[in-house]
């Protein structure tokens, strides 16, 4: 009995890993069809959309057949506890994402505002964190999932530099500043995007310790 329940953690721990690279793509083209406007990756991204929502469902059924057929022990309920939790995070991301995707068709000049603001690097450290979560659930590392909190702080300090950025978009190029305001928009959900990592995170400790505190 107590082999099969472990390889039924483990094909949960994959189903995750697939849900969190699915996320994770949706970011990167998210930040792609920002900069190319490129409309076969818009396409794509309702796709990915899609597939995430499936993800979730097909998780969440399976956390709840473990919990009402297999009787776990208090580890294993806290692990699939925070999976329930964890899922729920990562499908608000995909949403987040596809925002991204739907608002960055209002940018026309995006050439203009795009390369003087610091959008691609924001992306990059959401993907990362998002990443760093799901590696330490499935690792059951303590430090790793703290790691993700300390990478918020960079992804929160990039924020206020959009912020920054924006204003010297709107104060050099008055014509710029409907789509300046749109990309601290996308900046926001970025922003948000990591505070969902750490919410990820957070479940990721109560797994591990019976604590949310990282």
């Amino acid at each position: 009995m107590r082999e099969y329940f472990d390889t039924e953690l483990l094909n949960l721990n994959n189903q995750l890993i697939g849900m969190g690279t699915l996320v994770e793509k949706a970011i990167r083209n998210a930040v792609k069809i920002i900069v190319s406007n490129d409309q076969e990756l818009l396409e794509k991204s309702r796709e990915q959309e899609e597939l995430i929502n499936s993800a979730e469902k097909k998780i969440q059924n399976h956390c709840l057949r473990l919990l009402l057929h297999q009787a776990p022990v208090a580890n294993d309920l806290r692990s699939i506890s925070a999976a329930l939790k964890m899922i729920t995070d990562l499908e608000r991301i995909g949403d987040q994402a596809i925002d991204i995707v739907e608002m960055s068709q209002y940018i026309k000049n995006r050439n203009n505002v795009i390369s003087v603001t610091h959008i691609d690097e924001m992306a990059n450290q959401a993907s990362k964190m998002v990443t760093l979560s799901i590696d330490a659930f499935v690792k059951k590392d303590f430090e790793l999932a703290k790691s993700v909190s300390k990478s918020d702080d960079i992804i929160d300090g990039l924020f206020d530099r959009v912020k920054v950025e924006t204003v010297e978009i709107i104060e050099r190029d008055k014509a710029l500043s409907e789509e300046a305001i749109d990309l601290m928009l996308i900046a926001k959900y970025l922003e948000r995007i990591g505070d969902h990592a750490v919410n990820i995170a957070e479940w990721v400790a109560f797994s591990i310790t019976g604590s949310r505190e990282l």
